[in-house]
């Protein structure tokens, strides 16, 4: 993998109704990690909430937001996770309430280059 600074980071975070953390954390373990490896998508970590809301956060790594737009559209499409979808929210009903999205980049922060020796500053940028 290429240095941390060059890839693009997606904030994703899920708001769920009441009662279905259980049920979101099973379809990711059991069903939609498998299906991001399968089309190359790289979680970086998950969280829940410290505070206690209803909220799942996890962050995705991209080397561009081609890419990005590109594997996000496959898994739209892609029948298993239609599929397990579908299977999820038979039951229970749905499962994610609201998705917030955010894209982020490396803040350039200067002493973190030096800290970890990974990247130098792009000439011209800030």
């Amino acid at each position: 993998m290429g240095c941390l600074f060059h890839a693009k980071y997606e904030l994703r975070i899920y708001t769920l109704y009441p009662g279905r953390m259980d049920a979101i954390q099973t379809r990711f373990k059991d069903h939609t990690l498998t299906i991001f490896e399968r089309l190359g998508m790289k979680v970086v970590n998950f969280w829940i909430d410290g505070a206690g809301q209803s909220k799942l956060y996890y962050v995705m790594e991209f080397s561009d937001l081609a890419e990005r737009q590109r594997l996000w559209d496959q898994f739209r499409q892609d029948p298993e996770w239609i599929q397990v979808k579908r299977n999820s929210e038979k039951n229970g009903g749905p499962i994610v309430e609201k998705i917030e999205e955010f894209i982020m980049k490396d803040a350039r922060v200067q002493d973190l280059w030096k800290r970890w020796g990974c990247c130098a500053p792009l000439s011209g940028t800030a």
